[in-house]
């Protein structure tokens, strides 16, 4: 066993310390509920997207557009390709 005493609270004490963990939990849930909700997921996806396309001055990231148009074209320039190979057999 330690050899520090544990100090005795008064009931007050105790029901302080639950009002306060009740308070944060209650606090805690209703964090979760907003960053849970549809309308504030879909909110951060659209800023994300955005700033995947633009810089913090609000320009374009033409390095980034450029490359995204590239990896599409090339992607549809491969299925493309198949579905002519596939036809012809």
């Amino acid at each position: 066993m330690s050899d520090t005493k544990a100090k005795a609270r008064t009931a007050e004490q105790i029901e302080a310390d639950i009002a306060a963990t009740r308070a944060r939990l209650a606090s805690t849930v209703d964090e979760l509920v907003d960053r849970a909700h549809p309308k504030n997921l879909a909110k951060r996806q659209v800023e994300q997207a955005k700033a995947q396309v633009f810089d913090e001055r609000g320009q374009l990231r033409t390095q980034k557009i450029v490359a995204v148009g590239g990896a599409a074209v090339g992607v549809l320039a491969v299925l493309l390709l198949i579905r002519r190979l596939v036809g012809r057999r």
